[in-house]
């Protein structure tokens, strides 16, 4: 077959294919227009999930008629000054976008320039079939009708109105939070389904965006190196998702899902989440445009960086350096699931110590009747006693206890975690705090504070081991041992210390003081077993940082021992001054917080 140049009309459906793959995609592209424009008000409105609909309508600065009908011709665009396409600041080419719209769908591009008449043009799937006059406030409205209606390969591919609609709704969420001075309404089938007001800061946009929970259980970020700047806001470890769609990502105010800046996320979060959660983030990095190629992708949602290095360790180094400054934090209050699932019980009449908890005799208690002591009917006394002796047959051991005072109890003012209590079911820790009722997990508190010391072994600062009286042989496969062996070194900087002993077993001669009488065996199989179970593109170090959280697991306190107040206290002041201590190796809170506020609510109070 030889050599022939394609239609027009089947050239602008190829290049739709690489743009609008998808209602969202169109979407993008018209909003990101809107943008550009100079607009302070967008107002998005679809049907059935943009297949049916799309209209975008703005403010910005509008077109003039022959502007219109070259925005509508390939190749044509406002967006590029010169011929330097890789300095290119702006979202998108106006002129790229609609004409491949326009060859698979109906587009009525309506647009209106201060002090002139506004002026329209309809482009059926590629033809002009009308244009004139048209009534709109100043700016531009753009009318997407029946996209790939008589495209039917492609239409029979998009996902349910559903689908669709969650995938623009995305979209303008994202373009949202760029561009927090703009305001934007959007309508599903004549519903209104978001609604922000411009010139908000970013931390109020993307809260609105997202979770209004979201602006308690956060972390500012901003962070200078060199002409690279990075800012925005991450959750606490312990405010998480089950899925990765929380993440918002941005290069000079443009969204992108771009694989290095997931990777750089993933490795600033690691040993703070369990690896099925993901945070919630919007990071806005903002780099020259000599060290960004954003044209490496038709629709711009990857970027190549000059120097990924440099900004990987950016990110990785600023969310890290933001996330020790906040130290013990953890999610402020408890889920309101979990306060719904208190339930005020009917309390029987407050019987007399005697009579609740243990024999009651048979006295006849005064009743004061106007300062008169008079003693009840014998036939009253024994209606009581029957009432109350049922709930003394069985009496319910008490899981609290008092201690004698060996020294002043310290003031709950001067401590954020306050001062034990108590402890329940020798698993969780009370403590009063100035301002609510602190609950801590000790097992996973004590987890945090140990992996915390282990992690300062591979910062230079040794951990101290104890020797094992009679070094014990532990007997492995020899690939197993073979990873040991390599990285018996650092072992030993966290306290274990090991040796090969045959082809097929290790010797262990030391194991970490801090973490006691341990089994042996059980942690240098877990381990091996980290060291060969990890992606093998991670560093050594970066293995060693999840060995460590293995290592914590097996010395930390356990559920079910019981603790002393000073034990319990000295745990709390540890927390207060260790960095991430608010969250377990597993990105479970360590503790929680009931405000008075939220105790009085329980009990009726408020």
């Amino acid at each position: 077959m030889s050599i022939r140049r394609l239609p027009e009309t089947l050239v602008n459906r190829i290049a739709a294919g690489e743009v609008v793959e998808r209602p969202a995609a169109a979407l993008k592209e018209l909003v990101e227009n809107a943008i550009d424009a100079g607009s302070s008000r967008i107002s998005v409105r679809i049907a059935d999930g943009g297949i049916a609909r799309i209209e975008v309508e703005d403010d910005g600065s509008g077109m003039t008629p022959a502007d219109m009908a070259l925005a509508l011709e390939r190749h044509a665009t406002s967006k590029l000054p010169d011929e330097a396409i890789e300095a290119v600041t702006t979202l998108g080419f106006r002129g790229e976008a609609l004409p491949s719209i326009a060859s698979v769908a109906r587009l009525t591009l309506e647009s209106r320039m201060p002090g002139a008449d506004g002026w329209k043009r309809v482009v059926d799937n590629g033809a002009v079939v009308a244009e004139g006059p048209a009534a709109l406030a100043k700016g531009t409205r753009v009318l997407v009708e029946d996209l790939f209606a008589r495209v039917p390969a492609r239409r029979k591919f998009l996902r349910s109105g559903r689908s669709e609609y969650a995938a623009c709704l995305d979209v303008v969420k994202r373009l949202a939070m760029a561009n927090p001075a703009v305001g934007f309404t959007m309508e599903h089938d004549g519903r209104r389904v978001l609604d922000v007001q411009g010139g908000q800061d970013r931390l109020a946009r993307v809260a609105a965006l997202t979770s209004r929970d979201l602006a308690g259980n956060s972390i500012g970020v901003d962070l200078d190196r060199g002409d690279v700047h990075l800012g925005g806001v991450i959750s606490l470890p312990t405010y998480n998702r089950g899925v990765s769609d929380h993440q918002y990502l941005f290069v000079n105010g443009r969204p992108v899902k771009d694989r290095l800046l997931v990777g750089a996320l993933r490795g600033a979060y690691a040993d703070l989440l369990a690896r099925d959660r993901h945070p919630v983030v919007a990071l806005f990095l903002d780099v020259p445009a000599s060290e960004v190629d954003v044209n490496v992708h038709p629709a711009k949602t990857e970027v190549r960086f000059r120097d990924p290095q440099l900004v990987r360790g950016m990110i990785v180094g600023g969310l890290r350096r933001a996330l020790d400054e906040h130290g013990f934090r953890s999610v402020q209050r408890p889920a309101e699931a979990a306060l719904a699932a208190w339930q005020q019980e009917p309390v029987a009449p407050a019987p007399t110590t005697g009579f609740l908890f243990g024999a009651a005799p048979r006295t006849e208690p005064a009743v004061h009747l106007f300062g008169a002591d008079i003693a009840p009917p014998a036939a009253d006394v024994a209606r009581v006693y029957d009432r109350l002796v049922p709930f003394a047959s069985t009496p319910a051991p008490l899981a609290g206890r008092a201690e004698v005072a060996v020294a002043p109890v310290p003031e709950a003012a001067a401590h954020p975690l306050g001062i034990a209590r108590g402890q329940i079911a020798k698993t969780y820790i009370v403590a009063e705090a100035e301002d609510g009722l602190v609950i801590v997990d000790q097992h996973a508190a004590h987890e945090r504070l140990v992996l915390e010391q282990l992690r300062g072994g591979m910062t230079g600062r040794a951990v101290p081991s104890q020797g094992l009286l009679l070094p014990e042989v532990v007997e492995l496969d020899e690939p197993a041992c073979d990873r040991l062996e390599a990285a018996a070194f650092e072992l030993a900087a966290l306290g274990v210390e090991l040796e090969r002993f045959g082809p097929a077993a290790v010797m262990v001669r030391a194991t970490p003081a801090m973490l006691g009488n341990i089994d042996c065996v059980k942690l240098v199989t877990d381990i091996a077993d980290d060291l060969a179970g990890y992606d093998a593109a991670l560093g050594l170090n970066e293995k060693l940082e999840l060995v460590a959280a293995t290592m914590a697991c097996h010395g930390s306190v356990r559920a079910g021992r019981t603790l002393g107040v000073a034990e319990m206290n000295a745990l709390l002041r540890q927390m207060e001054v260790t960095p991430h201590s608010g969250q377990c190796n597993h990105g479970r809170p360590t503790w929680v917080k009931l405000a008075m506020d939220d105790v009085e609510r329980l009990f009726g109070r408020k």
